[in-house]
């Protein structure tokens, strides 16, 4: 009875957020993270609607569950593209680093879930959500780390999607930490913590996403950025002369 008031009040403020999203413009400013919420939405409704008892449920609980992660992945490319859109060099190889690391999660969270037999029915969280959560609070750390080193300002809007989306992470982790060591004696803090943190993260996210708050422009340039500059200009005169020194080659 409590899972299903937490499940009934998550769709409610998704269905808020999600309508707030597009009243302020919200959407088209944060267009991954509201796709993210989106997708859980309809996976809800979804689940609804399969009968809970059977195998069509845990197919559908775990395939949507692994897209959802994936979702999450990309939102934190979001994450790093809004948080520093003042410095574009920064961002791109910082968002290059994490596809990286994100794409070989994935791809080790795929083999090691195929390798169980009947994976829908005797897979664990840990199995499909370890790796993956791991580097998502690996990466909203990293970004914490530096937007307060380098005094990066950002704004209401932001600042709420990565407090929700932080302690979330850093509940599941810690959720599936212990569901790993003990199963059967932390079944209960999985199933109950683990929809409540969701839910907690759900309010932050609605108080504020309420209405748009433009993030406040740097007033300076962070050191990683002036040595992206340096390394992209050296990287050019490089390329310019190599196709100097080929073309002068093909003449000859």
């Amino acid at each position: 009875m409590i899972s299903h008031s937490i499940w009934f009040v998550s769709i409610a403020l998704e269905l808020l957020l999600v309508a707030r999203g597009f009243q302020q413009n919200l959407i088209r400013r944060y267009p991954v993270f509201y796709s993210y919420i989106s997708f859980v939405l309809l996976s809800d409704f979804l689940l609804l609607a399969v009968p809970p008892n059977g195998r069509a449920y845990l197919y559908c609980y775990w395939v949507t569950e692994f897209l959802s992660l994936v979702l999450g992945c990309l939102v934190f490319l979001e994450f790093y593209r809004v948080a520093l859109s003042a410095y574009p060099g920064t961002a791109r190889m910082a968002r290059a680093l994490l596809a990286i690391l994100f794409l070989l999660a994935m791809a080790k969270t795929v083999v090691s879930t195929l390798n169980v037999p009947e994976w829908w029915h005797n897979a664990t969280p840990a199995q499909v959500e370890g790796v993956l959560r791991v580097c998502q609070l690996l990466a909203i750390l990293s970004l914490a780390v530096l937007l307060l080193f380098y005094s990066i300002p950002f704004g209401k809007n932001l600042r709420g999607i990565l407090l929700g989306y932080g302690f979330f992470i850093c509940w599941s982790v810690v959720c599936l930490a212990a569901v790993n060591v003990g199963p059967a004696t932390f079944k209960p803090l999985w199933s109950y913590t683990y929809s409540l943190s969701y839910l907690i993260a759900l309010f932050v996210w609605t108080m504020h996403l309420w209405s748009y708050q433009p993030n406040p422009v740097p007033d300076r340039t962070i050191p990683l950025e002036q040595e992206y500059r340096r390394v992209a200009a050296a990287t050019q005169r490089r390329l310019h002369d190599a196709r100097g020194y080929l073309a002068k080659a093909v003449r000859s």
